[in-house]
């Protein structure tokens, strides 16, 4: 046998094992061990979705997993279809080739192919170069494609394509992303991304981290998610990161949570599914009132160990009193809610409520009062012991707070809250956090909260100003 013909064999060997270890792998994608994470990014019906990972975290072979169950028409969640046409948006073609390309090419059998176009390189080897599109023999009898694109292409050329969906592998330009959304609207078909941010608070953070809208998905994605990750090698990675690198590339978690006044709420813990609450549960809304700004009211509940659940939400501006009190007794008499003899319900609301204002002879306080809310002005408006309070309970494992995930404003506001220049919160956007601050102090203090605030930066300060002051004084340190 001449030399050549063995290392054709050789090669057709390779070929043929490299096809089977790809339909293999497919098939035992998340079946050995389940990132759980991973299957909830596949299974969630919402059209954008977005996955914030570190690296090594498995955001990106979900992204492909994705891709592939599409256009071959085997998504085990949704409605298939033949004939699917999709892109892959990368960074630049080198990095598509090494990380999107080449996490597709790894699942995807060399049977299921028929046909790679290449924009540079050989279409018999297409790992080593740049992959234009790939035709995909979908089970439904159709062809589907999967097109890769850059983002250095600039806007213009992700136009007039009509698809059914656009992965994005990395963070995308605004612009571009919102080409993007346009090209799937005929189709309505499905946008996603996953990616490290990198970048800090750009147009993602404030347009997708910090939406409201009800067909935006997204999560985090840590290297404690990825069950497949080996320990020594998480090791190695977090000796080779700095503190600060850390937190973006093992947790997926945007660079500027140094500023943030609870930098310790995780939505993967803190916000939870709503369920029906025991009635012995509930104990009293909290309200801080507004006109031209938000009148924000949430109704809070305690278990019989202590921990706080927030469960439901009224958060409007540009609304008077009759207003506002109607809705609130709406949600109160859904909920079930205490009521006294007169049908009435009890809430803490701000003290500056009692003050008269030009368009009324009453107070808020007393207009409340009157349409069957008893208002309870006497809270504690401390901001930095509230503050303080309720850090410690997003600091603490077990949890010792819950929000459900109905309460869109409060997780909004939690999420953005942030110091000024000095120690003190800036006072905007804080219409929920400030409620949930009066009900957090009328609370007896928990053992471990205590523990924690005293030994906090802010206990520790607190403490330092009070014995300068006590020399300032000629008194002594206590």
């Amino acid at each position: 046998m001449q030399i050549k013909e063995i290392l054709s064999r050789i090669k057709r060997i390779d070929n043929e094992l490299s096809a089977r270890e790809s339909e293999v792998k497919l098939a035992l994608y998340n079946k050995a061990k389940v990132h759980k994470k991973q299957m909830a990014f596949h299974k969630t019906n919402k059209k954008i979705r977005f996955v914030f990972g570190g690296n090594r975290s498995g955001k990106t072979e979900c992204g492909a997993v994705e891709a592939i169950w599409r256009a071959r028409g085997i998504h085990p969640f949704i409605e298939n279809r033949k004939n699917v046409d999709g892109w892959v948006v990368s960074v630049t073609y080198e990095v598509q080739r090494d990380v999107a390309q080449k996490k597709i090419l790894s699942y995807l059998p060399k049977s299921w192919i028929e046909e790679i176009v290449m924009s540079s390189g050989k279409k018999g080897a297409p790992e080593y170069g740049i992959i234009d599109h790939i035709v995909i023999k979908n089970v439904f009898g159709g062809l589907s494609s999967i097109g890769f694109k850059s983002l250095d292409q600039g806007r213009e050329k992700f136009q007039g394509a009509s698809l059914d969906f656009v992965w994005f592998d990395e963070e995308p330009d605004k612009d571009v992303y919102e080409e993007c959304v346009m090209r799937v609207l005929d189709r309505r078909g499905d946008v996603w991304c996953t990616m490290t941010p990198l970048k800090g608070l750009t147009w993602v953070y404030e347009d997708v981290y910090m939406s409201n809208d009800s067909d935006v998905w997204y999560t985090t994605m840590d290297w404690s998610d990825n069950p497949y990750l080996d320990a020594n090698e998480t090791a190695r990675l977090e000796r080779l990161l700095t503190k600060e690198e850390l937190e973006t590339r093992k947790s997926g978690k945007f660079k500027a949570s140094s500023g943030l006044v609870y930098p310790d709420f995780d939505e993967e813990v803190h916000v939870i599914e709503p369920f029906e609450v025991p009635n012995e549960w509930y104990d009293t809304v909290s309200i801080d009132p507004g006109l031209h700004n938000p009148l924000s009211a949430h109704f809070y509940c305690t278990d019989y160990d202590g921990n706080i659940y927030v469960i439901a939400e009224h958060y409007e501006a540009e609304q008077d009193i009759d207003y506002h009190a109607t809705r609130i007794l709406e949600i109160a008499n859904k909920l079930g809610w205490p009521t006294d003899e007169k049908g009435r319900i009890r809430a803490l609301i701000d003290s500056a409520s009692t003050q008269k204002t030009l368009a009324s002879t009453k107070s808020v306080a007393e207009l409340f009062y009157e349409r069957g809310i008893l208002v309870n002005t006497k809270v504690d408006k401390d901001m930095w012991s509230g503050v303080a309070r309720v850090r410690s309970l997003f600091h603490v494992r077990p949890a010792r707070i819950f929000i459900f995930k109905t309460c869109v404003n409060l997780i909004r506001e939690i999420k953005s809250y942030r110091y000024a220049d000095g120690d003190r919160p800036k006072k905007c956007d804080d219409h929920a956090l400030d409620e949930l601050r009066y009900y957090v102090m009328s609370k007896p203090r928990a053992k471990e909260e205590k523990q924690i605030l005293s030994s906090s930066p802010i206990a520790r300060d607190k403490r330092r100003l009070l014995r300068e002051l006590n020399r300032t004084r000629g008194g002594r340190n206590r």
